[in-house]
């Protein structure tokens, strides 16, 4: 059998390796951030009775625009959006890679505060975008100063700000992207995938928007909609932007099911987002508990929690799957990060992890 090695592929990609985390069948998975709370049942009912008339007409292509689920999105965020400021796609991951398509390329340079989220590096490189990493300031926070530092000193064409951070959990002031977007001639793009897990009163990159046409705002029914299966993915900006990525979109990328599945969701929007207000309880229940435990949490308003001050990290992640606990080691030493479930999840998580810790 052929080897990836044999394959004429492109230099930039040999040796690479995807990406991938582990997909293991245990009692309690909160490795990879997802909301562990089921959909209402009056909402799954909605989402089969129009993906069942959508069945109907499956011998037609989907409304290529979605101009329907454009507007509804602009409905859920509000902030004066109109559905032209809207795009959606398969995933974030998708919104992403077509902002390289479009702003990206050979000879363009793309930048994030590492540690974050590592698609950022590996959708750079299948468009051929020059990646870095600048550094955060101390327990991965990210200030003006320290921003201004990473972009004074790489210049890049593409500015990738994630908002809670993914895997640190951090948020990011709205000063810092304000300070980031006068500091570049560039896009700036805003990752606020666990943005309806912050604190109350929190204040999201959307009210940024008006007057800065190069800053992009992008948003997940993954997470907190607890639609992960569904990869829906949305970004709001400037309606010339959404135009760019028009022109290298895909015909047809959203299925007429995808964009019948999200509409009922967003119908659905206040019933959809209760669980949100548990998994903050969960999340910061697992903040004080592993603090008791003489573990070391960091700051998150997101729906899971990096927690250090572990010797072996590989071995007590390991001692919890076998307990049936499967977490997440993201490559950050003496860590380990952990998606705040339920409170049965959370009751296992903790439970384990005192066994682990304590023999």
């Amino acid at each position: 059998m052929t080897n990836l090695s044999d394959l004429p592929i492109r230099d930039s990609l040999k040796g690479r390796e995807p990406y991938g985390a582990p997909q293991l069948h245990v009692p309690v998975a909160l490795n990879v951030n997802e909301n562990t709370h089921r959909i209402p049942e009056v909402v799954a009912v909605d989402i089969i009775g129009r993906i069942a008339a959508q069945v109907l007409e499956i011998n037609r292509y989907p409304d290529r625009e979605f101009m329907s689920l454009r507007q509804a999105l602009a409905g859920y965020l509000g902030h004066g959006l109109i559905a032209e400021q809207l795009w959606a796609a398969n995933g974030s991951n998708e919104v992403i890679q077509q902002i390289f398509q479009a702003f990206g390329g050979p000879g363009r340079k793309a930048m994030g505060f590492g540690p974050t989220y590592s698609m950022y590096s590996i959708i750079a490189r299948g468009a051929d975008t020059e990646y870095v990493d600048a550094p955060r300031a101390q327990r991965y926070e990210l200030d003006v100063e320290t921003a201004l530092a990473g972009m004074n000193a790489n210049q890049p064409d593409i500015t990738l700000v994630c908002s809670p951070n993914n895997p640190t959990g951090t948020p990011v002031a709205l000063e810092v992207i304000e300070a980031i977007y006068d500091a570049t001639e560039g896009i700036v793009f805003v990752d606020e995938a666990y943005a309806e897990f912050a604190a109350d009163g929190t204040d999201s990159a959307l009210t940024l928007l008006e007057g800065r046409p190069r800053l992009m705002v992008s948003r997940t029914m993954s997470k907190a909609f607890a639609f992960a299966g569904a990869r829906v993915g949305y970004l709001a900006a400037d309606a010339a932007v959404i135009d760019a990525l028009r022109l290298v979109r895909l015909p047809y990328h959203l299925s007429a099911f995808t964009q019948a599945a999200a509409e009922a969701a967003l119908a659905h929007a206040p019933l959809m987002l209760e669980a949100v207000a548990d998994i903050r309880v969960q999340r910061d229940r697992m903040v004080n508990e592993l603090s008791d435990l003489g573990l070391d949490p960091y700051r998150s308003d997101s729906n899971f929690v990096l927690f250090g001050g572990l010797q072996n990290p590989d071995s007590v992640w390991q001692q919890l799957l076998d307990r049936g606990v499967l977490v997440r080691n993201v490559g950050i030493a003496n860590t380990l990060r952990v998606s705040a479930g339920t409170q049965t999840e959370t009751d296992k998580f903790l439970t384990s992890l005192r066994e682990v810790l304590h023999g």
